[in-house]
């Protein structure tokens, strides 16, 4: 499968009477835009706003970051099941607004969501400080149900990141990238002397406002399966949850995810990347067992020689991601973890709630429960009175003065376990 990712620079993003991409510039009608995703008898009020980085602006609670992208040729379309039909995406051409993104607030939906500085240390964590982002705000009508409002605020940020999107569907790209998974059989014969090297992707999945979604399907319903990598990086695969802000995969990580770009760098050079195993993160015992089953099973079954898994979240998920790892390796896999750590404020508890001797080979995205004092910002755009609840916020965490002091499991981003960050661990 072939896929052709034309990246156009966005340079900076403008509210204008026209919605459309010149020069490198974004220019946006709010009016129009906010007619276009407002349909929800959901959503009371909407409001559009810009932060752009080295601003003294704050964002939060951020629900999802959303990268504005459109399909341009090529079966299925952006968001496949979810504003698309169910067409297989990753291949064809995709045309991508490469520095801009879609960030959703408002009225909190679950307990954790997170924090976004455009400057000043709290930008230091997180990558979404570096994008010009369009901020909706909305907010639910009264009384509305966490699920219904997670969904809500979830589609409004696909149809903005979509509407968005179609201002490049006619510009030349600055850049055009290539990504090709070729059959298995092909691979193998294409490149026999490389080392067969696939990667687990570990999604979300445990309900309670922990969901994902792949092709438009809750994937706790799923058992593990076998995608290709440009499926993922075409949208296949999108965020429905809340968990802590720190390590949750937002939208945009998805498409962007760090392990499939670096592997896809080493594919035909040092490894023979052969695809995607992707498997959920289940609450009981029996589900954990199945899914961990399958997922070595199909490693098994794809020759590999080496396997990488990455989680999303931490605590119960742990146990997920250490059955992978020691069920994979039962095969005769070679598999590198990857994860962040929850390992106290003082950084000398023990990192991950389960463990065994063959999660031999571990990358961090760092600990989670470092503390942090953000700066007052002047400018806030959400409702920075939840950071005292949020995961990584205490009470007392917002000071008179308007600066924040929290663990950087409330940061968005800052330890995020597909190391789509800034942050990680040296070994000694």
């Amino acid at each position: 499968m072939r896929l052709e990712l034309g990246n156009i620079f966005i340079k900076d993003v403008k509210f204008d009477n026209e919605t459309k991409v010149e020069g490198g510039i974004l220019y946006v009608n709010k009016d129009e835009m906010i007619k276009e995703i407002g349909a929800d008898e959901h959503i009371k009020s909407i409001e559009i706003e810009i932060a752009r980085p080295g601003e003294s602006v704050r964002i939060t609670p951020v629900k999802d970051v959303i990268e504005p992208r459109v399909k341009v040729e090529g079966p299925g379309g952006i968001f496949p099941g979810v504003l698309s039909k169910v067409d297989t995406v990753g291949s064809g051409k995709t045309h991508v607004l490469k520095g801009a993104a879609i960030v959703t607030t408002g009225k909190i939906v679950g307990f954790q969501e997170g924090i976004v500085d455009m400057s000043g240390p709290g930008a230091e964590y997180t990558p979404f400080s570096k994008l010009l982002n369009i901020v909706i705000t909305a907010e639910p009508v009264d009384g509305l149900k966490q699920h219904e409002h997670e969904k809500a605020v979830r589609m409004v940020g696909f149809k903005a990141a979509a509407y968005l999107g179609e201002a490049g569907r006619n510009v030349e790209p600055d850049e055009t990238k290539v990504y090709e998974t070729e059959s298995l059989l092909e691979s193998v014969q294409k490149y026999p002397d490389l080392p067969k090297v696939g990667y687990v992707y570990m999604l979300q999945t445990q309900g309670l406002l922990h969901d994902t979604y792949v092709y438009g399907v809750d994937a706790k319903k799923i058992v593990p399966t076998i995608l290709y990598p440009t499926e993922i990086m075409d949208g296949a695969i999108v965020s429905g949850n809340c968990v802590s802000a720190c390590d949750k995969n937002p939208t945009y990580v998805h498409v962007n995810n760090s392990i499939v770009n670096d592997l896809y760098e080493k594919h035909g050079k040092e490894i023979n990347f052969v695809g995607i195993i992707i498997t959920n993160e289940n609450v009981y015992l029996a589900d954990k067992e199945r899914s961990s089953n399958w997922t070595a099973k199909l490693c098994k079954y794809l020759g590999l020689d080496g396997a990488i898994v990455s989680q999303e979240g931490f605590g119960n998920p742990d146990t997920d991601l250490i059955m992978n790892c020691k069920k994979i390796e039962g095969q005769g896999v070679k598999t590198v973890i990857v994860t962040d750590e929850y390992a106290g404020r003082d950084g000398a508890s023990q990192s991950l709630a389960d463990a065994d001797s063959k999660a031999d080979a571990v990358v961090t995205g760092g600990n989670a429960n470092e503390v942090i004092v953000l700066p007052p910002m002047d400018k806030v755009i959400g409702h920075v009175e939840f950071v005292d609840t949020i995961a990584g916020g205490f009470d007392g965490s917002l000071r008179k003065d308007g600066s924040i002091e929290v663990e950087i499991q409330a940061i968005t981003g800052a330890t995020n376990e597909t190391g789509f960050g800034y942050l990680t661990t040296k070994g000694y």
